[in-house]
C-alpha cells in the first residue's frame, strides 16, 4: 500500500490519455470537494484546459444561462505547486508528523456527469460505460493494434471487418466507480438494467454514490476555526478516471457531430490505431453480460475468443453467422409505436419472407418480442443470437451492444418520417455493424443518414412502416446484396 503519510516528496499528477471529457491520470487529489492537479509546470502542455476535463456537474439545458452555469471554476478543479500542496497537506515525515494525504487504492471512475441521464439504460451502458471501455482499453493498450487509419472519417465511414494479429491485452481491473452527483437511486433506471448491466459486467466493482463523495469532502474539510488552509486534509488516487459529460458537449466529436458523450473517447483511442472497428475492444464485457444471463458457451464462440486476448487466434474476416435470427423488438404496449395495422402488416411480411426461406432450405428464425413481457436474462440471450435487431427508435435498441458481431449483422430502426436520432446509429456503427433508419417506404443508412430531427409525432403512436420494404432490406443484407 502506497502511504503518503510518510512520503517526503508528493508524487505529482500526470495525464495519461485525454479527450474532452474523458481524462485518466495518476496521482490525482481531491481536498474539500475540489479535484487538485499537482504539478510544478502548470503550463505544461500535458494538462488541458480544465473546462474541456470537468464542468460544476449540474444539469445540462440548453440555454446560455445553464451553459454558463457549467463552466468550471477553481472549486471544481484547480493547479497546485508541490509546494502549495505541502503547506496545504503537508507535515514533517522526518520528525514523527505525518502527511495529511490518505491514499484510496486501485483504479477509480469519477463520474462527474448530473443524475439527469444516469437514469436511462442507453446513456449509462451506451454512453457512459461504453465510453469508459473505450477509454481505457485504448488506454492501456495502446500500440496493440494495426496502425491507426489515415483519417477517422474515412474509418468510420465503411467500418473494416479484418481484425487484428497482435495479442490484445485488458485494462487493469477496476476498483470502485464513484457517481458524484447521483444518489444511491438515481443512477438506476426503473426497469433495473442498469444495476443488470453494472453487476453482471463488473461484479466486484465497489460503488460510492453522492453521500459517500460529501463523507469524503467532510472529511478534508478545514476544520472550523482555523482561519487558514494548515489543517486540510486530501484523498490521493493513484490512478483516476474522470468522466464529464458537459466537457465532452464541448469536444468537436460529440458537441458538433454526434451528441454522443463516447463519441469522443473512442475517436481518440481509433485515432491512436488502440481500438480495433468492430468492437473486439468490447467483447469482454458482452461475454460476461451474456454470461450471466446464461448464454450456453457453445453458442459464445465468437466472443470466447475475443475475451481470450488472443486476437491472433481469430478469422481475418468475421464470420458469416451459421443460424439466422431476426428480432423485432415491438412497443405496441407502450408510449412511441407504429400505426396498429402496420405493426400486424409488418410482422406478416417478415413471416412470409421467413417462409420463404425454409422453402428454399435455409433456416431463418424470426422472434417478435414485447421486451416488457420478457425477463432481462430473456431479453439479453434473444440479443446475444440475433443477427437482425429491428424496432422503433426506443430504449430496447441499447440491447444492440450484446448482439455478437458478425459480416451481415445489422440494426433497422424505424423512425416516424422526418424524425432521426443517432443515438443507436452511432453505437451500432462503432461497434462495427450496419446502421439502417426507416421512414415509412424508405431507408438511410451511413454516409446518407438524415440530419437529427424530432418532429411533430416523432414521440407519438402514429409512426407508419411499410412492411414489405422492411422485409426485403433485412433480406437484401443477409444474403449480401447491400
Amino acid at each position: 500500500m502506497l502511504d503518503l503519510g510518510v512520503s517526503l516528496v508528493l508524487p505529482q499528477t500526470s495525464v495519461t490519455a485525454h479527450a474532452p471529457g474523458w481524462t485518466l491520470y495518476r496521482n490525482l487529489y481531491m481536498s474539500n470537494g475540489t479535484l487538485f492537479i499537482v504539478t510544478s509546470h502548470p503550463e505544461d502542455s500535458e494538462f488541458p484546459e480544465i473546462r474541456m476535463m470537468t464542468s460544476t456537474g449540474l444539469p445540462a439545458f440548453n440555454t446560455p444561462e445553464n451553459i454558463a452555469l457549467r463552466e468550471p471554476t477553481a472549486l471544481d478543479m484547480d493547479f497546485l505547486s508541490p509546494e502549495q500542496a505541502k503547506r496545504r497537506w503537508g507535515g514533517d515525515p522526518q520528525n514523527g508528523q505525518r502527511n495529511r494525504i490518505w491514499t484510496i487504492e486501485g483504479n477509480t471512475l469519477l463520474f462527474n456527469d448530473p443524475p439527469q441521464f444516469l437514469n436511462h439504460y442507453y446513456h449509462f451502458v451506451a454512453e457512459l460505460f461504453f465510453g469508459t471501455w473505450a477509454f481505457l482499453y485504448g488506454a492501456f493498450v495502446s500500440g496493440a493494434m494495426s496502425p491507426s487509419p489515415s483519417s477517422i472519417s474515412a474509418a468510420f465511414q465503411e467500418p473494416s471487418f479484418n481484425l487484428y494479429s497482435e495479442t490484445a491485452f485488458q485494462p487493469p481491473p477496476l476498483t470502485r466507480a464513484i457517481f458524484i452527483h447521483a444518489s444511491s437511486d438515481a443512477w438506476r433506471d426503473v426497469p433495473g438494467f442498469n444495476a443488470y448491466f453494472l453487476r453482471a459486467a463488473f461484479p466486484s466493482l465497489a460503488l460510492e454514490t453522492s453521500g459517500d463523495w460529501d463523507d469524503r469532502v467532510t472529511a478534508t474539510s478545514v476544520a472550523p476555526g482555523s482561519g487558514h488552509v494548515t489543517k486540510g486534509r486530501a484523498w490521493h488516487f493513484p490512478v483516476a478516471m474522470l468522466v464529464d459529460r458537459s466537457a465532452a458537449h464541448r469536444g468537436d466529436a460529440c458537441g458538433s457531430r454526434t451528441q454522443r458523450t463516447a463519441a469522443e473517447a473512442w475517436e481518440l483511442m481509433i485515432g491512436k490505431g488502440s481500438l480495433d472497428l468492430v468492437g473486439i475492444w468490447w467483447g469482454s464485457v458482452r461475454g460476461a453480460v451474456l454470461r450471466f444471463a446464461g448464454v450456453d458457451a457453445k453458442d459464445m464462440r465468437d466472443v470466447a475468443q475475443e475475451t481470450s486476448g488472443q486476437v491472433g487466434d481469430l478469422p481475418l474476416s468475421l464470420p458469416i453467422p451459421e443460424k439466422v435470427l431476426i428480432v423485432y423488438i415491438t412497443r405496441q404496449g407502450v408510449r412511441r409505436h407504429l400505426i396498429e395495422d402496420d405493426h400486424l402488416a409488418l410482422v406478416a411480411a417478415l413471416e412470409e419472407m421467413v417462409d420463404r426461406k425454409e422453402s428454399e432450405g435455409v433456416e431463418w428464425e424470426l422472434n417478435v418480442v414485447q421486451a416488457e413481457t420478457l425477463t432481462k436474462d430473456e431479453q439479453i440471450k434473444l440479443a446475444g443470437r440475433a443477427t437482425i435487431l429491428l424496432g422503433v427508435h426506443g430504449n430496447g435498441l441499447t440491447h444492440l451492444v450484446f448482439m455478437q458481431p458478425t459480416r451481415t449483422s445489422a440494426v433497422v430502426e424505424i423512425f416516424f418520417p422526418g424524425g432521426f436520432s443517432q443515438d443507436y446509429e452511432w453505437t451500432t456503427r462503432a461497434l462495427g455493424m450496419r446502421h439502417f433508419s426507416v421512414w415509412n417506404d424508405t431507408y438511410f443508412t451511413h454516409p446518407n443518414e438524415p440530419e437529427v430531427a424530432y418532429p411533430d409525432g416523432f414521440q407519438g403512436s402514429s409512426i407508419p412502416v411499410h412492411g414489405p420494404t422492411v422485409a426485403k432490406l433485412i433480406k437484401d443484407q443477409l444474403e449480401g446484396i447491400l
